[in-house]
Formats: structure tokens, sequence, C-alpha cells
């Protein structure tokens, strides 16, 4: 009996290897549909952890979080090369900004991701289940993208908490997701909040994951990511009246580094 169950097996994974490497839509759907399993599963775990060591919702509990999601890239095949980290060292606290491209941006997020630093996420993010949870219990701030003056106030009670618990805060200014290999206009939340608490701007970049990672061709295969945190932009002496300005000089750089690292001209 246990014999044909291992024969079953064995002939169920060699038929979706072959499947895999015949069909790149069954290849995209198992890689995707084990990634989703690997988060909700690690999740799970990670959540019991940080109950057990820190007690509760804490910024502290990212390091945890990262240490476990540091272990996907090896799953997938993926391999980062990251410059820049010694400009996340500046005193206090700061706003970091990135550019925003897929599911698998968790995974560059934890690459890099500097100690005493929480998210901002949209608020359905909570009720996926452990993922949920996890991201509860990491200190993400959660907003309501849908109703302005809401996210608006979140935002003003982050300026004050980010200077008083001297925290680094993680924005990603597109918006939304955006696998296009260029960015989207930035939205300004994150830079009137930099100019509100007068704390620098560090912006981060990950290099385009079209070359492996598509959803509308259904291309999901290893590859290679580069990173680059580039030098803060402060904001001391700032006003609204300079947070257009402001955001415009980081999407300019940004975008430039993005084309750099994708091997791609302006």
């Amino acid at each position: 009996m246990e014999l044909g169950w291992l024969l079953w097996g064995t002939a169920v994974l060699l038929l979706l290897h072959v499947l895999m490497e015949l069909s790149p839509t069954v290849n995209f759907a198992l890689r995707i549909g084990f990634y989703c399993l690997l988060c909700l599963v690690s999740s799970a775990l990670a959540a019991a952890a940080c109950l057990l060591v820190n007690g509760g919702r804490t910024v502290k509990n990212m390091r945890i979080i990262r240490a476990v999601v540091r272990t996907f890239k090896y799953f997938f095949g993926l391999r980062f090369e990251v410059k820049g980290l010694e400009n996340f060292k500046v005193e206090g606290p700061a706003i970091i900004v990135s550019n925003h491209q897929s599911i698998l941006d968790m995974m560059g997020l934890m690459e890099v991701l500097p100690d005493n630093c929480v998210q901002v996420g949209k608020k359905e993010l909570m009720y996926m289940g452990s993922v949920g949870l996890i991201i509860y219990l990491g200190g993400v701030i959660f907003i309501n993208r849908k109703s302005t003056s809401s996210a608006k106030m979140v935002m003003s009670e982050v300026a004050k908490t980010m200077v008083a618990e001297n925290v680094k805060v993680w924005v990603y200014p597109e918006g939304t997701r955006n696998c296009t290999g260029d960015l989207l206009p930035f939205k300004k939340g994150a830079f009137h909040l930099a100019v509100q608490a007068q704390v620098p701007v560090i912006p981060v970049v990950y290099s385009s994951f079209t070359s492996f990672y598509n959803p509308k061709t259904k291309l999901f295969t290893s590859g290679k990511i580069k990173v680059e945190v580039l030098p803060p932009i402060e904001t001391k002496g700032l006003t609204t009246d300079d947070v257009t300005d402001l955001s415009d000089r980081c999407f300019s750089t940004m975008r430039e580094t993005l084309f750099r690292l994708s091997g791609r001209p302006s």
C-alpha cells in the first residue's frame, strides 16, 4: 500500500515537472501558488514566535519576520545585489520610499529592511489570514486609501509617532503595484509626512523584475535583483510649498536609477 502511494506521488511530481517545463502558464501558476502557501505557513509560524518573544504588536517583531522572509529567495532562485546600505545610518527617524512592482516585493523589502522601521500599507491587508496577522504584529501602519481624510489623519499621527518613538517609515509612493519596468507618478503623502516631521527622505530602488517575473506573459523564473539605497534627501527648513519639488526630485532620481540598474536607456 505504501509503495503504491509512493509510486503515485512520484508520478504526480514528474507530471508537474514536465508540465512546468512545457507550459509557462502552469509553471507560473504553480510557483505563485507555492509562494502564497509559503507566505501563509511562514506567517503562522512567525506569528507564534512573535507572540512568544515580544508578546504582541511591536516593530521589534520585524526582526523575526525579516529572518523568515529572507529564506524565501532560495526557494525561487532569486539573488540580490545590494548597494548603499550605509545610507540608512541616519540619526533619528526618516521616510524611506521605494518602487513597488509585485507581490514579490516583500522579499526585496526584507532583504534590506533596517531595524526600527515600519511600513505603511492598505487596511485590506489585515484580512489576509495569517499574513494579515503577522503584518499587524510587525507594526505596519494601515490606511484607508478610499478615504482621503482618514489617510491624512493617519499620516499626521504617523509623523508624531515616528519622531516620538524614533522609527523609520517605509512608503511606496506609487500607491499600487507597477510591473512595467517604469515608475508611476508619485502620490505626495510620503513627502508631506517627511516635511511635516522635518526628517530626511531615503530613496530605495529595485531593478525591474520584468526579465524574470511578468504576470501578463505568465513568466516566473529565477533571476537577479539589484537594489540601491540612495543618499538621504534633507527636508529641514522645507514647508508644504516645497512638497511638489521634493516629490519631483525623488521621482527623477529614482527613475534614472531604475533604468540604470535594469540596463535600460533613460
